[in-house]
């Protein structure tokens, strides 16, 4: 792994004797130092890139891509999964006006580790995890939760709930998405997140988020 060393955390390992890891990824900002991690403590992994809550698909596509480009160039597989929106806008129904970190964020992470832990017990994999996690916007306790409800309807699979976050774990997370360019994306993802990031930009007199412009490091 490039990239100095010292700012690799401590060999990790997976729980419970586990040997083979399905890695969702919600994208290459979040993922990239949870993969790092994850080769330095030569753990085999696979990452799951099934989000079809990512709206709209200029922007799926975007975030997939950088995604793959950095996979590729650690010799990571990436599987490619379904962008089933319309399957994610009916689940959402009714919950179109609850707020981040709501029911609506429950039940869109539900549906995203649902179809990750049925991947792996059909593939060979049994420990599933997720980069959701690293983010500071996120609620982690809320997305653990997620994660081991759909865990347990395996048999013998387990969530990983380590915290990426710590141990600089978030600063080396913007240190590689500054150093591979990544594509800075400006909300959450799904469409009401950009509906309700627009709509706060537009009352402080900021201009509409512009999809597929921002790069990490381009302010540098």
């Amino acid at each position: 792994m490039e990239g100095n060393k010292e700012l690799v955390r401590e060999k990790l390992t997976l729980p419970s004797q586990g040997k083979k890891l399905l890695l969702h990824s919600c994208c290459a900002p979040c993922s990239g130092e949870v993969m790092e991690a994850i080769i330095a403590s030569g753990i085999d992994f696979t990452i799951y890139f099934y989000n079809p809550n990512i709206h709209p698909r200029k922007e799926y596509d975007i975030r997939k891509d950088e995604n793959i480009r950095f996979a590729e160039k650690h010799n990571i597989p990436f599987i490619d999964a379904d962008y089933d929106v319309d399957h994610w806008f009916d689940l959402a129904k009714g919950m179109e006006h609850e707020p981040e970190k709501g029911i609506r964020c429950t039940m869109c992470f539900d549906m995203r580790f649902e179809k990750t832990a049925e991947y792996a017990a059909k593939n060979g994999f049994d420990v599933i995890s997720s980069s959701l996690g690293i983010s500071r916007w996120k609620n982690m306790e809320q997305i653990n939760d997620c994660g081991l409800r759909a865990a347990s309807r395996h048999p013998n699979m387990e969530y990983w709930t380590f915290n990426w976050r710590k141990k600089g774990g978030a600063a080396r997370m913007l240190e590689i998405s500054k150093k591979e360019k990544f594509y800075m994306q400006e909300y959450c993802g799904c469409a009401y997140s950009l509906r309700d990031t627009n709509k706060w930009r537009m009352a402080n007199n900021r201009e509409k988020i512009e999809l597929g412009t921002k790069y990490y490091g381009d302010e540098e």
